[in-house]
């Protein structure tokens, strides 16, 4: 099965079978007031929920990690027992919210000494690890360094009833002067007696004690969340990490770079394991590099990994300890003179995800979306357009670097439907298996509401007009416009409910369906 999907001002009917979604406002944290000046530390650059869909975490350019949890979850508890839920004549409808939970400093900037670089704090990717014992676990990664971080409750105690009560304090001081002093004598130039140390002769224990003298008691005054690096994974990559994925297995996990996978044991540390290496003898023979990596959702043996020439490969690692060699190769090959300068940086893959049941690949480029089974090596089984519309402006595009924006993609729990994020804070949701459905969103609170084409102020200057190209909101035919300086790159996908987390620089906005 194939498909196409619509591109930008498609008017093409949905699937009777399965009716587009009208997307709704659900929250936002971070949000900016007009006007305000956004800090480079503070835009999220990692996004992703764990595998229950019960907490959320971003990471930022700072090197800091936010976690937030589901609120309305705990609400819904008060109904008490499935059972008593059933009993109900009317179907309790939440959608899911989220409340801030807590943060911490993952990294820190740092240099490289031997290759005079710098080692920016900016977190590439974050991934959730299976909790234990109530504990929450996740990996985190900049360019060099990956960490491994527990957040867990801890109950704080402070000590009560600090010793005697305050009406018997004064004679309580009082036997404390005549009973305590040194149990030598000094002397001079550092010297001691060796005579004992004599109570008061008029000093007597009562029968009872001192009711009024207690020891200390420790009491709990609530819990806070600590955050603790248990493990920290360093010294294996040459070139930057783009990607980490953990194993279904709940031990390993595989971070990637340009040139290398390694794989790693959560407990190990101090040791990684190259299984895939494409760096060739000659680095001038070097002709596609790694640009992310995935482990499959439920089999521990096979990962994928995409490429810059716009292919996937399948790796099995029963198959040998380096996987030179790939089990299935997924590409989709160019059509007879179509080729040209900008072919091979639009077809560079910038993001890859399994379905949750690992049938599908959903591979995320400059100008598509596709969708993959890994049962059919022939072509995707769906495209979908997203930035056609750029196509004759990739000159300028290649100019102001734009071309080389890293979109993320995403699949709804069911497969139904795939993401991914476009220019002026828009992303699409596209309807996959046949489906027609091709809906484009804002970042903001109306997520729905229409572009409106502003056209661009005549410069005076030739020069502030080249420089801020890049900032000018421009038309394409349909009269959609779009903010070249303003792009939505990260989103996630809620695990098991039609929800969808995703970052307009500083703020994270959530829509539900």
């Amino acid at each position: 099965m194939s498909g196409k999907g619509g591109g930008e001002g498609s008017a093409a009917m949905p699937s009777p079978l399965n009716p587009p979604h009208e997307w709704k406002f659900s929250q936002v944290f971070g949000e900016r007031t007009a006007g305000e000046e956004v800090q480079e530390a503070d835009i999220i650059s990692a996004i992703e929920f764990d595998k229950s869909g019960d907490h959320l975490a971003t990471g930022d350019r700072g090197g800091r990690v936010v976690l937030f949890e589901r609120s309305d979850v705990k609400e819904t508890m008060q109904y008490g027992s499935r059972r008593d839920l059933e009993k109900l004549d009317y179907t309790i409808c939440r959608h899911p919210e989220f409340r801030y939970k807590t943060e911490f400093q993952s990294h820190e900037p740092e240099f490289d000494y031997l290759k005079s670089l710098e080692i920016e704090e900016k977190i590439n990717k974050i991934r959730w690890c299976q909790t234990a014992n109530g504990a929450l676990f996740l990996l985190s990664t900049n360019d060099k360094t990956i960490k491994f971080w527990k957040v867990q409750e801890k109950k704080v105690k402070r000590l009560s009833e600090m010793n005697v009560d305050p009406p018997h304090t004064a004679r309580n001081d009082r036997i404390t002067s005549s009973t305590i002093s040194s149990p030598k004598a000094s002397l001079t130039n550092g010297g001691y007696s060796d005579r004992p140390h004599n109570l008061s002769n008029d000093f007597k224990f009562p029968p009872g004690g001192f009711p009024s003298l207690r020891l200390p008691m420790v009491a709990c005054q609530g819990t806070s969340l600590a955050s603790r690096c248990r493990r920290i994974y360093t010294h294996a990559h040459d070139y930057h990490i783009n990607s980490i994925s953990n194993n279904s297995d709940g031990e390993t996990f595989i971070s990637a770079d340009d040139l290398r996978i390694n794989l790693w044991n959560l407990e190990i540390s101090s040791q990684s394991f190259n299984i895939v290496d494409v760096k060739p003898a000659n680095m001038e023979d070097l002709t596609e590099v790694i640009t992310s990596s995935e482990f499959h959702p439920s089999q521990c043996n096979t990962l994928a990994y995409s490429s810059s020439k716009g292919s996937i490969r399948l790796i099995d690692l029963r198959q040998s300890a380096l996987c030179d060699n790939h089990s299935k190769l997924f590409e989709e090959h160019e059509t007879p003179g179509s080729r040209s300068f900008f072919t091979e940086i639009i077809a560079s893959i910038s993001d890859i995800k399994f379905s949750k049941d690992g049938r599908h690949i959903l591979s995320r480029d400059y100008m598509t979306l596709k969708l993959w089974d890994i049962n059919m090596n022939s072509g995707p089984v769906a495209s979908f357009q997203v930035h056609e519309y750029l196509r004759p402006k990739l000159c300028d595009l290649y100019e102001n670097d734009s071309i080389f924006d890293k979109f993320e993609c995403c699949l709804s729990g069911d497969g139904a439907r795939v993401a991914t994020g476009s220019y002026s804070n828009l992303f699409r949701v596209f309807g996959s298996f046949g489906s027609n459905e091709a809906t484009t969103l804002e970042a903001s609170k109306n997520p729905m509401r229409k572009q409106v084409a502003t056209p661009a102020k005549p410069m005076r200057s030739l020069t502030r007009s080249i420089r801020r190209a890049a900032e000018i909101p421009r038309v394409d035919a349909n009269g959609n416009s779009h903010n070249l300086s303003s792009k939505l790159l990260h989103l996630a996908w809620h695990p098991s409910e039609n929800s969808i987390a995703c970052a307009a620089a500083n703020s994270l906005y959530m829509y539900y369906a």
